[in-house]
């Protein structure tokens, strides 16, 4: 079976891994143009690209992909299945249209829960308990092809978005094979979605991060956990940014954004229901420190108020 498989970030790679170590062809990898990255705003490829690149599979990556001249391209390899994972843009009808098979999509949620692009960040931050992986066959719309598969895990306490992500790309990429074998063995009904139950997921943009010390603690720590590593949940404090990555309840009552504690090595702050305590931080212009550490070199009295 010739495959094409289609992917960009650190997400997709064990997708493409586990391609590559199966009996199938990989006869091509479409991914997103090399990007601007780093301070020096150095031009860097996905890491999808590299490894394909290190395998020595042809690699792809157009500016658009609604023009002939990629269909024409893609028509080229003649494949039997194009897989996508990750690949971070809409794909037109003549492609999906293409392969003799079609085109599966390895999508992060349990469908037709958290529709669109970033469905880890959102079942973070909107405290759910389980997600998980969906392998569908795509169609036109939003993630709103047929189901194939699912795989449901725990989302664990402290999982920020990263560690979530890294489990569900394993999880996703044992997945993607099993689909594809079962498939072959028509041991696979395709269902259709309830658009009733859907939800959203959409790409999480700056203003996400920004904190808002009415809502509850538990709240506010799912914001730190689901909007990392970017933008970060983030705050203010003398008129400088002020990041937050790691943060547990605290039993402490006291005004939203009000320092209740500032000593020993704590720092505690209010909210619309209970507190949070602060574990990891960083000032702007400053590096990221526990928050002993960062209230050594950061003075700060009790009944301040952040956020303001």
């Amino acid at each position: 079976m010739n495959i094409i498989f289609m992917g960009t970030p650190e997400f997709a790679v064990p997708s493409l891994q586990a391609l590559i170590d199966s009996e199938y062809n990989v006869v091509a990898v479409v991914c997103q143009p090399d990007r601007p990255s780093g301070r020096g705003r150095k031009l860097t490829s996905p890491p999808v690209k590299i490894l394909a690149e290190a395998n020595s599979i042809p690699v792809l990556q157009p500016e658009k992909v609604r023009t002939d001249e990629f269909y024409e391209t893609l028509k080229e390899f003649k494949p039997d299945l194009i897989c996508v994972t990750a690949y971070g843009r809409i794909i037109p009808k003549n492609i999906l249209e293409l392969p003799k098979y079609g085109c599966l999509n390895v999508h992060a949620s349990l469908l037709p829960k958290y529709r669109g692009a970033a469905p880890i960040n959102w079942a973070i931050i909107n405290g759910e308990k389980n997600t998980g992986i969906t392998t569908m066959l795509m169609d036109e719309g939003m993630d709103t092809g047929d189901i194939l598969l699912k795989k449901e895990i725990e989302i664990g306490e402290n999982d920020t978005s990263i560690e979530l992500g890294e489990k569900l790309s394993n999880i996703g990429a044992a997945l993607l094979i099993e689909t594809i074998k079962k498939g072959q063995n028509d041991e696979i009904k395709p269902i259709k979605q309830n658009d009733d139950e859907a939800t959203s997921a959409p790409i999480i943009k700056k203003d996400v991060g920004k904190i808002d010390w009415s809502r509850s603690a538990i709240e506010i720590r799912n914001l730190i956990r689901g909007t990392q590593p970017w933008p970060g949940a983030f705050t203010s404090y003398q008129d400088k940014n002020l990041k937050i990555f790691k943060a547990v309840v605290d039993d402490m009552e006291g005004n939203p954004g009000e320092i209740l504690n500032s000593n020993n090595g704590r720092l505690v702050i209010g909210t619309g229901n209970k507190s949070l305590s602060i574990e990891e931080l960083q000032i702007e212009g400053g590096k990221r420190l526990n928050v002993s550490d960062f209230l050594r070199g950061t003075p700060m009295l009790e009944k301040n108020i952040i956020g303001s």
